[in-house]
């Protein structure tokens, strides 16, 4: 497997911010800890590939929301944040050998964060980034594929990701604060401890679960129903909106 990165910017502390409130990023930590970030990832097996880096761009180390990849396709996205969408050209270059590429078109917006798959059907959040002719345009392309497109309501969180995560098994991580169970279909789930929403945004790169380390009880309640799982510190950049499926797009086996 492939995972696609970029470093973190020294600009980063001039992130786009929709909830939490403006603090201090401390750029050598949140490089450190991204550092980290990656030799999980090759521990696990990826080949990392790092983007070059885009110091102009704020958000640019939260590559997930630039590009969406499917074994079959991948959709390469309209940000919702302007000051985002600079950040795509790279990504469609990098993914271009390895699937055929769909692109969202204004008036569409559509953050990879928002889009959480399970299964063949894809949900979308309705945040304040992707909004409905993303949404439409996303549904347009997959139904090729044989997906479906449902969009879910959210509240106090960025994207649809923050709030939940997709298990190996298919099962759900989730926060139901800030997204309804009963949204999905009827998929099982696991809540997060809570006092760990920041557990709901986990990152699984084949059969592991990677988990931020400050959530050690969701951790704990994930091994005991028998997932692996491996933590990573990513709280700097927590700071910036940033979960650990943002700051990486994986790239498996292609259908192409």
């Amino acid at each position: 497997m492939i995972a696609l990165t970029r470093p973190v910017p020294p600009s980063i502390a001039e992130c786009e911010l929709t909830h939490l409130e403006r603090q201090p990023i401390d750029f050598a930590i949140a490089s450190r800890q991204h550092d980290e970030y990656e030799n999980v990832l090759r521990s696990l097996g990826c080949k990392v590939i790092q983007l070059a880096g885009l110091p102009q761009h704020p958000d640019s180390v939260f590559i997930e929301d630039t590009a969406i990849v499917l074994n079959e396709c991948a959709i390469v996205t309209r940000p919702g944040a302007e000051s985002r969408r600079g950040e795509v050209t790279g990504v469609a270059e990098a993914l271009k050998p390895h699937r055929r590429l769909y692109h969202i078109d204004a008036p569409g917006t559509l953050d990879g964060g928002d889009v959480l798959r399970v299964g063949r059907r894809i949900y979308v959040g309705l945040s304040t980034r992707s909004n409905a002719d993303g949404a439409r345009q996303l549904a347009d392309v997959v139904a090729r594929h044989g997906y479906t497109v449902d969009r879910v309501p959210m509240r106090e969180c960025l994207h649809l990701k923050t709030a939940v995560s997709t298990l190996p098994d298919e099962t759900l991580l989730l926060n139901p604060r800030w997204v309804a169970p009963a949204s999905f279909h009827g998929s099982p789930h696991i809540a997060v401890h809570p006092e760990e929403s920041e557990g709901a945004n986990a990152l699984v790169v084949g059969m592991a679960v990677v988990i931020p380390s400050s959530a050690r009880r969701t951790r704990e309640v994930l091994e005991a129903a028998g997932y692996a799982t491996v933590s990573v510190d990513g709280s700097e950049l927590a700071k910036a909106e940033g979960g650990l499926t943002c700051c990486c797009v994986l790239v498996g086996e292609s259908e192409k």
